[in-house]
Formats: structure tokens, C-alpha cells, sequence
């Protein structure tokens, strides 16, 4: 009955694919400096805070380095973000105009929050030197509350997207809208938001760490690196074995309000009392072959019951089901990194808590190194899982995505020419970091007596 209604029906457009594949493409781009925006600044904060507590000036000198990067990913966030605000106008209009009073409210809040944060990143960064060294530390902490505030309110609405409520549809049209219900009295919000933030320190600190873990295989080990190394380490040490536990939480969510999508992740065709889970395999002729098999499992995992019912993709028509083998393998491997990246911050916590050092061993470094773009791919095979997992939908079971999208031509040339774009910023942004990693250290010459174990 939706889908004959109005502004919901399927639009023509031979484009579908590509302008999914498009907006994929910008979310990949944007997502894993979101992952930085939420996080970096508060362990620059951080480490700030040392250096006025401590008074050593490696700190402040860490500090300084670190602030240049966060502007250079922030400027290269606006870019993006930028981006990513015009295609969801241009590339899904009805999508825009007939939900917009629902969630209009969050992207308001979301870009109030972004020029609050640009005008407090730009106060911060020119007010070394000229700020009292306490006055300097509160004007970062704005960049803090409204990296939350913003990304907040982006991820709110895809929470909304994907478990939708706060209105009513009559003839069509969107009616009593309620944002704050649509928004933020949203059940599917929290384990989301947690989710996402916990993953924006893991892939901040293990890159991070990544960089001085590659100094250290270099020849590049001194007191500054250990110390720039050890803080974000730690800070990626300890998340990502909590982030396993909100895992469990997000998927017990995803099994109460997305069925379709948990059966996804398994491949699972029938409804199933004490449903197996296959490690790898390939899902075809509605089974998973070649795959190992792991008795109950995805019905423990989904409900915390050995035999509980596990509903099937085969409860829902074809047309209404996920790419199934897109889903799994992504979800796998978000999965399989993020236990691999949760074995590594084990070892670094175990290594520290005995020996009261940083490990020694070189292929402990040479993990850092790759941990780094591991986690980078693990948070957009999560966020493929969440995307991809809701299909055919834009909002879920209310507007299908052939509903949403523009009527317009051209879309493969400004998929290419958006690919070409992203390209020549990549290479400016690589450019920029490698200028930035290369310029002299301005350290002092006396370490502290305070820091000699790190």
C-alpha cells in the first residue's frame, strides 16, 4: 500500500546502482574522518592537559604537532561533508522532500555544531602563544562537544533510517511529525551511537599509534615517539575490547528490529530454532557453502538463547531482502578485525601491566603498522552492514530506495568525475601529513625525570 502511494513509489531511473555506488563511495571517504572528529581532539586535550599538569614540555610540544593535524583533517572533512550534504539533495530528492520535516531539525542542529567547531578549531590553533596556556585548553574543549553534538545528530537520523518512527504517513504525506521522538527517543539510536564512537577511538588510536610504530621499524625511537605512541595505543587498547560487548548489545538490537538483516549476516533462509552461524563460505541457492559451520551460534549471539528462533531471509519476498554475500562479507570482516584489533590492545595491556614498559618485540610494531588501515576497513564494513543491510530501503520498510532516488541523467559522469575529485584530495591530504611528520622537533634537551619509563 505504500509503494502505490504518491511521492513513495518507485522512480524511473536506470542509475539506481551507480548513484548508490556514488553515495557509498563519499560515506568511505567521509566516514573515517568523522571517526577522527570525535576523537582526536579530546586526546589532544589530553595531552595538553599533561603538559600543564606536568610542566614538560615534550607534551606541549606533542600538542602543537598534533593540533596541525587535526586542522588538516578537519579541512579536509568540510570537503567531504560538504559533498555529502549536496548528494543527498541531488541524488535523492523524494527521499528529502518527504521526510525532511522528520529529521530537518537534526541536520540543523548538525550544521550549527559544525561551524561552532570551525570557529573554535580556528580560536585554538591561532591562540598558541597568544592564549594563557589555561584559557588555550578550554578553547578546545567547544571542538570536543560539538564534534559529539554534530555527529550526534547524523547518526540519529540514520538510527531513524533504520528503525523509523516519530510520524505518520497519510495519502503519501508525512504528518504529526515529532523530531524528538523520531530522533532521540529512538531505541535503535544508542547501541549506534556507542558503536560509533567507540570505533572513532579505536581507528584514531591505532592509526595514530600506527604512524610511530612505522618511525619505530624506521630507526625512530625516542622519548617523543614512545610517548606519542603509548597514549593513543592505550586509548585504542582499552576500546577495543569493549567495543565487542556493544557488538553483542547491536546485534541482540538488530535481531529485534531487523530480522532481514541479521539472517543476512548468516545467510540464513528459513526461519531456524537454534540457528548455526558459518565462519567465511559463500551464500548461493538460498544455503552457505564451503562456509564452517558453528552449531546455535547466531541464535546465542541474536538472543542469548542456545535454541531460539532465528527468522529467515524466506519471511520476506526476494525483492524485499538484502545482497546477502555483500552483507556477510562485511560483516565478517568488521567482525574478524575488530577481534584481531581486541587481541592486539590485549597484548599491549598485558605487556604494560607485568613489565611496566612498551613491548619490545619487532612484529608487535609491524601489527601496529597494519592495525592502523585495518581498522579503517573494519569501520566501513560496519557501516556497509548497517547501509547495505537495510536495502531495498531507505527508510526501513516505509520508502524503498527506487523511491528516493533523482530521475535525473548523468549520474555516471559525476560518479567519475566525484571519484577523480576525491583522488586529487587524497593525494593533498597525504601530501600535507607527510610535511607535517617530516618537519624538525622542537624538543627539550633535559628529558623528565617523571617520563623516563616511557
Amino acid at each position: 500500500m505504500l509503494l502505490a502511494s504518491g511521492s513513495l513509489a518507485p522512480v524511473q531511473q536506470d542509475y539506481l546502482l551507480q548513484a548508490r555506488q556514488m553515495q557509498a563511495m563519499s560515506f568511505a571517504v567521509h566516514i573515517p574522518l568523522v571517526a577522527f572528529a570525535i576523537s582526536f581532539p579530546a586526546m589532544l586535550l589530553f595531552v595538553e592537559w599533561l603538559a600543564l599538569r606536568t610542566g614538560d614540555p615534550l607534551y606541549l610540544t606533542l600538542a602543537r604537532r598534533w593540533s596541525r593535524v587535526m586542522v588538516a583533517l578537519f579541512a579536509v572533512g568540510v570537503i567531504t561533508g560538504t559533498v555529502l550534504s549536496f548528494e543527498m539533495g541531488l541524488l535523492w530528492p523524494n527521499f528529502m522532500g518527504t521526510f525532511g520535516s522528520v529529521f530537518g531539525l537534526g541536520f540543523a542542529i548538525e550544521g550549527f555544531s559544525f561551524f561552532l567547531e570551525a570557529i573554535f578549531i580556528g580560536i585554538y590553533v591561532y591562540g598558541w602563544g597568544r592564549l594563557s596556556p589555561r584559557t588555550h585548553l578550554l578553547s578546545g574543549i567547544p571542538i570536543v562537544i560539538t564534534g559529539f553534538t554534530g555527529s550526534l545528530m547524523v547518526i540519529s537520523v540514520n538510527a531513524w533510517m533504520n528503525h523509523p518512527g516519530g510520524f505518520r504517513l497519510r495519502g503519501g504525506a508525512v504528518v504529526d511529525v515529532n523530531p524528538w521522538k523520531a530522533l532521540l527517543a529512538n531505541s535503535y539510536l544508542w547501541h549506534e551511537l556507542i558503536h560509533m564512537y567507540i570505533a572513532g577511538y579505536i581507528v584514531s588510536g591505532f592509526i595514530v599509534a600506527g604512524v610511530y610504530a612505522f618511525g619505530r621499524l624506521r630507526g625512530r625511537w625516542g622519548r617523543y615517539e614512545r610517548t606519542a605512541l603509548a597514549i593513543p595505543l592505550t586509548v585504542a587498547a582499552l576500546a577495543a575490547p569493549v567495543q565487542v560487548l556493544v557488538g553483542d548489545w547491536a546485534a541482540r538490537e538488530v535481531a529485534s528490529t531487523q530480522p532481514t538483516k541479521l539472517a543476512a549476516f548468516e545467510g540464513l533462509y528459513a526461519t531456524t530454532r537454534g540457528a548455526p552461524e558459518h565462519l567465511l563460505g559463500w551464500y548461493t541457492n538460498d544455503q552457505v557453502r564451503y562456509g564452517i559451520e558453528i552449531p546455535h551460534l547466531l541464535s546465542f549471539l541474536s538472543t542469548h538463547k542456545w535454541n531460539a528462533t532465528v527468522e529467515g531471509l524466506a519471511a520476506v519476498p526476494a525483492a524485499e531482502r538484502p545482497p546477502v554475500n555483500v552483507v556477510r562479507f562485511a560483516f565478517q570482516t568488521m567482525v574478524g578485525i575488530g577481534t584481531l584489533l581486541a587481541l592486539l590492545g590485549f597484548v599491549y595491556v598485558a605487556t604494560w601491566a607485568r613489565r611496566k614498559r612498551l613491548p619490545e618485540s619487532t612484529w608487535f610494531y609491524r601489527a601496529l603498522v597494519v592495525a592502523g588501515p585495518l581498522s579503517v576497513v573494519a569501520l566501513i564494513a560496519g557501516w556497509t552492514v548497517t547501509e547495505v543491510g537495510r536495502q531495498p530501503w531507505v527508510v526501513y520498510r516505509v520508502m524503498p530506495t527506487a523511491a528516493a532516488v533523482t530521475g535525473a541523467d548523468g549520474i555516471p559522469v559525476g560518479y567519475a568525475t566525484l571519484g577523480a575529485s576525491y583522488l586529487v584530495v587524497g593525494i593533498g591530504l597525504a601530501w600535507v601529513l607527510v610535511r607535517l611528520a617530516r618537519r624538525p622537533l622542537d624538543l627539550p634537551s633535559e628529558p623528565s625525570p617523571a617520563l623516563e619509563t616511557l
